[in-house]
Formats: C-alpha cells, structure tokens, sequence
C-alpha cells in the first residue's frame, strides 16, 4: 500500500490493524471542527479593545562573543507588570517582560544560554523546534533549582525538588522519588544550541514536568529567531516591518493577578480543576503581552511571525476587511522555517505552538483603514486579536515575495526503516495517555537509531497538537489523504483534529539520548500526555 495512502481501505476505521479496531463514531464527523478547552472569565473589568499600542520585545544582546559562539544570560525572575492598563501583575519572567526577550541568533553559530533562576520554583528551559543536544533540550525532570537552595542545603534541596516538580501527585511521577540527582542542578544552568539549523520562527518556554501550563501561563515565554544566509538573500520584508507576533489568551483574578484553576494553588500538586482537565482558555487575548493591541502599519509589505503560545487555545486568523482580490495572508513559512513555495491563504488555523510566518501588504488597503485581526474560532471578546491602522503617507517598499523560496528537501517514505504508531486518547480512568500509557519518564515508547528515517502515526479521540522534540517533520497525510491545507514545509507540531490520524515523515539526526513527544495543549501535557523516545 502506498505509504501516503496508509488509510484508505476504510476512512471510518483510523488503522485498523495497525492502531487496532478504533471506529470513529458518525457523531464524531460533527466534532471534526471543534475545538478544546474551558473559558475562565476574569474577574476585572475588560479594557477596551484597541487602546494599547502593540509592544515588540526588545533583542537580547549577548554578554561577549568569540569566533564560532555567542553567550547569552537570563535571570528568571517575578515582577510586576502593567499588563492589564492600570493593573499590576505578577509575572514569572525572562529578564523582567514579558514575553522574555527575543534571541537573534545565525545558523551555524553556536549559541550558550545561561539561565539563573531566582524564581520561588524550580524550572527548566526547552527551546521549541530546537536542533539539541538532549542535555540542553529540556528534558521535564532537567530541573533548575532556585539561587539559594544550594551548598549545605544540596540534599534538601534535591528533595525539595522532587516535592515542587509535583512527583508524588502525577501519573508515573513516583517511580522518580530515587531519580539520579545529577540532573538537578542549583542556581544557573547553560544551555547550548549548536545553530545546525535553517532560518527558522523558534521560541522558548517553561518545560517543567506537571507544571509547564501554570508555568506558561504566569509569563515563561519568549522568541528564539535564527537567520541564515538563504532567508537574507530573499527581498522579504525586514527591520520595523518584520513583527514577532506572541498570541496569548488569559484571564484575571480581581487584583490583577493571573488567574489559573490549579487544583493546588501552592503549585506542589500538578494539574487543573476536573472541568478544565480539556484546557483552560481566557477571556483576554494579549498579543506580546498586551490587550488587543493596535500597530500603526505603512502601505507597505509586512512580515508577521505568528506563534500561538495559548495553552489550549485554537485560531482561526483572518484579517477584516478582506483586501480587494482576497488571498490577504501569503505563508512564507512554518515551524521549521521556509517552505518551498508561497501558500496564499484567506485565514490560517493555528494551535498551541504552531507558527506561521505571513507576508500581508498592507498597500492593499485605502489610507487610514483600520484592519483588525480576528479570531473565528473565538466568540464574542476572544473573536477580536489586534488592530493594524494603515497609513496615509506615501512610502518606500522594496520588498517582495519570490515565487519560489528555497530548495527544501523533502524526506523519502520508502527510506524509512520503522512505522510506529501513537495513539493520543484519555483513558477510562480520566488520564490524558499515549499508547494507553501515562508519562513515566525513562520509559521510552520509541528507540529509533541515529540517522534513520521512519514514519510516525498519531491518532486521536479529542483535539491535540503534537510536537515532536530534536527533529522537524514532514506530513505525508491526514486520513489517508493528501496533507492539510496548513501542513507545508517542515513542522514539529501538527494539528491533531478529534477521531483523525495524520502521518509524518521524520528523520533523526545529529544526537542521541532522550527526547519528548507529547500533546501541546499544556494542561494535557502536565497530566500526563507525554512519552520518551531515546535516539540511540
């Protein structure tokens, strides 16, 4: 059977004999298009739409540089900041904004990350589409202990660990009560990307095992950008008019605080309240931490880097009006960076960790119309994201779409050595699971070997979107068909939609040890639905 066509003998059986005898129910046809989570209302007054101007987080400059590597040092650290006008929030943040601020860094150079953590909590830090050594990948039990919990406290303070990383409380935490202490480490940690990499919209968050959605939420977030010489040598769009756009959705506690419905709010227990178990969505969409934000734009072509860092929360991205002629965003890139091609689209679905690189051109539009982004997956305040006014004044604008990007490689099926199949289900008792398995870390559902090529299967009962940790992947299909209309180029998360199996093309390269897959709706994750696999 051709590999692209893995399910069409039946489309109302997900791989039977492969995945087992796994009906989709004709009820579940009308779920295709729905969407996870439970909203949380703020208990604050709303601002109004449109007030705030859109901030863009400034670029971290690195501390020294020699010939083949860059340093940089972040202190995590609580402060309190005005997100909501006239309110202060307690953020946990990267340097003190959030999102943490933006890392710009080349291909091909190496890049050191020294991270001091003088949060009240342990974290750890995993660059998102990363190329990385498994011991600068994050890995969820890679913890960072606060300053101050080190020296003569050393043995209290591994203890500690496992009692704040919520071990005792997660499925599968308690086989790690004796886990090997190296792995903890106190006060700073230097993490290293060696830049063997594409040009590519990347970002980094919070990866603590149980607690990565309360972590995200609170404000562990920022942009990790790598440029390379084949994305410089394109006439796109650069400078003021190339905007890393961070979409968020949150909601408020009655003094401005983030509010999130942890089941313990001392964050020693992992997980939500039993109704949010399917995502906790908010009320409040920030775009770079702000509300509904407006940008003053020229008539000129922008590039927007769009990353869905909710924790649960699907987009549907269009802009209103429409420009004359439709075809308003044209993709120029996904997760993993250039695709081959430009894709024109009239409104892109993006989820949780998803990003898309869009050219929109702005001189489309009348002088001084008002172009608001919105979300059609949202109701009533959560269908608005952000407003774009465009100018009246004439300007330059050199930039261009070519009609072709780059030379992008596309992997082999029948190179591939293994099919492995992972099913993303919750399980009877209510755990979030891969394989009917919730997370234990050191127990791998996968062993694939250095350099080998192999195709990988997820299927689903609900919505999920899976990242894959060390490699970007390639879609084959969905269904058994050809791949979605937002699966080009490379990609480390894909949108699972509820009852469909979609297979990807991934090739593993470069490092072995352990890495992750798991779902990215972040309060799935922290309960559970994660898996090791170790490259070996």
């Amino acid at each position: 059977m051709n590999r692209r066509r893995f399910l069409g003998a039946g489309a109302a059986v997900l791989g039977a004999g492969a995945f087992g005898a796994f009906a989709v129910p004709a009820a579940a046809r009308l779920l295709a298009e729905g969407r996870p989570g439970r909203l949380l209302n703020s208990e604050v007054p709303l601002p109004e739409a449109f007030e705030v101007p859109l901030p863009v987080p400034a670029v971290l400059a690195p501390v020294r540089s020699d010939g083949t590597a860059d340093y940089y040092e972040l202190t995590q650290r609580v402060a309190r900041l005005e997100i909501l006008p006239g309110l202060r929030t307690e953020a946990w943040t990267y340097g003190g904004s959030y999102p943490g601020p933006t890392l710009s860094v080349r291909s091909g150079r190496r890049t050191v990350v020294t991270h001091r953590n003088e949060l009240p909590v342990p974290s750890v830090v995993h660059l998102h589409g990363g190329h990385t050594p498994a011991d600068s990948d994050g890995y969820p039990v890679d913890l960072l202990l606060p300053v101050g919990a080190s020296g003569e406290r050393s043995s209290d303070a591994h203890a500690a660990a496992h009692a704040t990383s919520g071990m005792a409380g997660m499925p599968g935490m308690a086989a790690m009560a004796d886990a090997d202490p190296a792995r903890t480490v106190t006060g700073t940690r230097a993490y290293t990307y060696p830049g063997h990499q594409r040009a590519a919209t990347l970002w980094y968050h919070d990866h603590r095992m149980g607690f990565t959605g309360p972590a995200v939420w609170r404000g562990l977030t920022g942009f990790h950008l790598v440029h390379d010489d084949e994305e410089d040598a394109l006439p796109l769009p650069r400078g003021e008019r190339d905007l890393p756009l961070m979409l968020a959705d949150r909601a408020f506690a009655e003094d401005g605080s983030f509010a999130y419905p942890a089941t313990d709010p001392a964050l020693a227990v992992p997980g939500v309240t039993d109704e949010y178990m399917n995502g906790v969505l908010g009320d409040v969409i920030l775009v770079n931490g702000a509300p509904w934000p407006r940008a003053a734009v020229d008539r000129a072509r922008y590039r927007l880097r769009l990353l869905n860092a909710s924790n649960a929360r699907l987009y549907r991205l269009e802009l209103d009006p429409q420009p004359p002629g439709g075809d308003a965003l044209v993709q120029i890139g996904g997760d993993g960076g250039l695709l081959e091609s430009p894709v024109t689209h009239d409104a892109v679905e993006i989820a949780p960790a998803e990003r898309f690189d869009l050219v929109v051109d702005f001189s489309r539009y009348a002088p001084g119309t008002e172009v608001r982004l919105m979300n059609r997956f949202g109701g009533g305040r959560t269908e608005e994201v952000m407003l774009f006014e465009v100018g009246s004044r004439r300007v330059s604008d050199d930039a261009a779409v070519p009609e072709r990007l780059c030379a992008l490689e596309r992997l082999d099926p029948e190179a591939a050595v293994a099919t492995r199949s992972f099913g993303f289900r919750r399980s009877r008792d209510g755990d979030w699971t891969i394989n009917n398995r919730s997370y234990q870390p050191g127990r791998a559902l996968a062993d694939p070997a250095l350099g080998s090529t192999e195709i990988w299967r997820f299927f689903s009962d609900v919505h999920h979107p899976v990242h894959v940790h060390l490699n970007a992947f390639q879609v084959l299909s969905r269904n058994g068909g050809d791949p979605g209309p937002y699966d080009a180029g490379w990609k480390d998360t894909v949108d699972l939609r509820p009852a469909e199996a979609v297979e990807v093309l991934v090739r593993f390269t470069d490092y072995p040890g352990s890495y992750m897959v798991h779902c990215h709706n972040l309060e799935h994750e922290d309960m559970a639905m994660m898996a090791d696999f170790v490259v070996e």
